[in-house]
């Protein structure tokens, strides 16, 4: 039964709901023997005529009802659909790209996030310089009202380790943001550096990426992120950063 429910889950993602009703309603109308040449009927892609051809193998392994699975494909495509309007889920790419894979650049989508906020922004970054498009942005967010946290890596004269002092740069960039570090770490963080990179608007938004806030990784380097728009994990990240906060972890400077 496993085989053929991860069979109709890979069914369902890859083709539309109109089609995956198509399916089921082809599927209620004939025995198992005989389906296959219709369902293929039904889709327009090799890939698409695939799956439906390994959901067809596992309903003849698995020994349900000709009702029982088109209710199994409607449910899985309802499921699928309420979780995908829920959360979505976007690749960001910046550097070299190829015709097969279209994604938007780092710099694009942290402004969207940034622009995005109603109420708060949490942001880590090792590094912070060079980035008049997003400090402008963040100067912006801060004049409607939106609270701006950022955790910073501390500066080698701070007890941090890289070479200029980015949250003292930060303060006088975007003077109202709340600056916080990772200051006292614990033995089992002894050398530690603050390498997340996140930015959460308002526990529903967040982009998580290899790129600091930087010039040459808005423009230049070859970064990759993910953009998560809805569902638990924007929420859940927010919440973590705040709780790294209010317990004394990072503190603010």
């Amino acid at each position: 039964m496993d085989e053929l429910l991860s069979a109709i889950a890979a069914l369902v993602s890859l083709v539309s709901p109109e089609k995956v009703q198509a399916i089921a309603a082809s599927v209620r109308r004939t025995d198992v023997s005989m389906t296959q040449g219709r369902l293929a009927d039904v889709v327009s892609t090799p890939l698409a005529s695939a799956a439906v051809q390994q959901v067809v193998e596992e309903w003849q392994n698995a020994g349900v009802g000709s009702d029982e699975l088109a209710s199994m494909l409607l449910a899985a495509c309802y499921v699928y659909t309420k979780a995908t309007k829920e959360q979505s889920t976007e690749l960001v790419w910046t550097g070299p790209t190829t015709p097969f894979v279209s994604a938007r650049r780092t710099e694009q989508v942290m402004l969207q996030v940034i622009n995005s906020a109603e109420r708060s922004l949490f942001i880590t970054s090792f590094v912070a310089y060079d980035v008049s498009t997003i400090v402008k942005a963040l100067n912006a967010a801060n004049d409607r009202g939106v609270v701006i946290s950022m955790i910073l890596e501390l500066s080698q004269d701070h007890g941090g380790s890289i070479s200029f002092d980015a949250i003292g740069k930060m303060k006088t960039l975007v003077p109202e943001a709340k600056l916080f570090a990772w200051r006292d770490k614990t033995e089992a963080f002894a050398g530690g550096r603050v390498h997340a990179k996140v930015v959460v608007a308002d526990g529903k938004t967040c982009f998580i990426t290899s790129a600091n806030l930087t010039g040459h990784a808005m423009e230049k380097n070859m970064e990759a992120g993910l953009l998560i728009e809805g569902g638990a994990v924007p929420n859940v990240l927010g919440e973590h950063i705040r709780s790294l906060i209010s317990i004394g972890t990072v503190q603010a400077v």
